[in-house]
């Protein structure tokens, strides 16, 4: 479900509450200021939480009740579930304490640019996700170029 913001801890305990089963995904990070330093464990997804629940319309509007809830992620107005297994994968990943960051969720043919580098700012389309091709299209001439950008960031336009 996507809670506000900054409301993910207390929105995943509320439900705990109500004898959801839930699972918030966070990270653990040490955060400095100038008098002190503290590890402070962040939501892995800014502004959402999972909770596993029935289909009945009831526990759909308890939920929805629940303080700063904004509402369930849906498709053409119907709820999206999760796969279990996805939420297993996550749940062995982050138990082991890898280092681990967002990464931005890119599809082949999507327009992105790159982050960082001697390449930072080139825009293009994204070729293959598995080898990082960027193409680089110019229209005017109907003509492209297609670089490797392995190693580099890129994000999405």
């Amino acid at each position: 479900m996507q809670t506000r913001y900054r409301f993910e801890k207390k929105v995943t305990a509320q439900l705990q509450g109500k004898g959801l089963q839930t699972f918030l995904p966070v990270l653990t990070e040490a955060h400095r200021w100038n008098d002190r330093q503290k590890r402070v464990e962040i939501p892995l997804f800014s502004g959402y939480t999972f909770a596993q629940l029935d289909a009945s319309s009831e526990a759909r509007k308890d939920l929805l009740r629940t303080r700063g809830v904004i509402g369930l992620v849906t498709f053409a107005g119907e709820p999206v579930p999760v796969p279990a297994r996805q939420i297993s994968d996550l749940q062995c990943l982050l138990s082991q304490r890898l280092p681990c960051s967002l990464h931005p969720f890119l599809k082949t043919g999507e327009r992105v640019r790159v982050r960082g580098g001697s390449l930072d700012g080139l825009e293009g389309i994204l070729e293959r996700k598995d080898e990082k091709r960027l193409v680089i299209a110019i229209d005017s001439i109907q003509r492209a170029v297609a670089i490797q950008i392995a190693g580099y960031e890129l994000e999405l336009i």
